[in-house]
């Protein structure tokens, strides 16, 4: 594969939004290296906080995430059921680095929230590690910083940013 351009990287993150949107949590899943990891650092942490000694509001490696895109599918998961309906708007998309087949990709999102007439919103940036290979892009970290104080009124996190 060339190399791949910043047109090509915000496509690729239009259509993981998409995936959310659609609730195709499957097929988002799928955009995932299996050694992916998925981080929501908790509001007051400083940029660069590693989940191994500081506390995160998700902290999932490929195997959790997939467990987390499995309970949420289930009617079981009353967090979600039923389901918001999100609008994960991506903006700002830039590649930072590149490094041999990686790329450190940075994002500005907005994640609107509608469930039970309530609509939240979640709003911050994005630093991806995006792999190209022959077979296409593949997320291999996503970390979702918050520019919130806090996660009130929501109090919680339960649908994929």
């Amino acid at each position: 594969m060339g190399e791949v351009n910043r047109i090509e990287v915000e496509d690729f993150l239009f259509y993981e939004a998409e995936l959310l949107d659609d609730w195709r949590l499957k097929d988002w899943l799928a955009l995932f290296t299996d050694d992916a990891h998925y981080y929501v650092p908790a509001t007051d942490l400083p940029p660069d906080a590693s989940p191994d000694t500081n506390l995160f509001y998700i902290a999932d490696d490929r195997f959790r995430l997939g467990e987390r895109v499995e309970r949420l599918l289930k009617k079981s998961a009353h967090a979600e059921y039923p389901r918001s309906k999100t609008r994960h708007l991506v903006s700002n998309v830039r590649i930072r680095e590149r490094k041999g087949d990686e790329m450190e990709v940075g994002a500005a999102f907005a994640t609107y929230r509608s469930r039970n007439e309530v609509t939240d919103v979640y709003v911050g940036s994005i630093r991806y590690r995006i792999v190209a290979n022959g077979s296409g892009l593949k997320i291999r970290e996503k970390r979702c910083e918050l520019d919130m104080n806090g996660l009130k009124p929501q109090g919680r996190i339960s649908i994929i940013l």
